[in-house]
């Protein structure tokens, strides 16, 4: 019983993690190209930055489940790998947050906070990539 247990969570956690994987290339590298390919520079930049935005919150919530199963599964470092990554992609929303006001003289940058955001979310997918990759070998 404690066995199908294991192997239930360790299934779940990477069947989730390669979920989170994937859903966060298409997010960075594949919507963001078909935005720029489709329309002009103001409004990819503002749908890409809404996708960022929107799409960051659903992928941490399945990274925070597919943590909570590596664990059960007793893939240890596989669930922290997750809960780190997973923390990786709230992030977005306080980087993508919309400023009240510029400081005087100075402009907002919004281009920058897209960037920051896309960036981040590059390297907290490799995150979750090697999650995926500690729970299929169960560490």
């Amino acid at each position: 019983m404690l066995e199908a247990v294991r192997d239930f969570g360790q299934g779940g956690a990477v069947l989730l993690m390669g979920l989170a994987t994937g859903a966060a290339w298409i997010m960075t590298i594949i919507a963001p190209n078909v935005s720029y390919d489709r329309l002009d520079a103001s409004r990819a930049d503002g749908h890409v930055r809404q996708l960022l935005k929107s799409a960051s919150d659903p992928i941490a919530v399945v990274l925070l489940v597919a943590g909570a199963l590596a664990i059960l599964g007793g893939a240890l470092g596989a669930g922290v790998t997750s809960f780190i990554a997973a923390l990786g992609f709230f992030t977005n929303r306080w980087t993508l947050s919309k400023l009240d006001k510029a400081p005087s003289g100075a402009k907002r940058r919004r281009k920058t906070q897209r960037v920051v955001a896309v960036s981040l979310t590059l390297m907290f997918t490799l995150v979750a990539a090697i999650a995926a990759v500690l729970a299929v070998f169960g560490v």
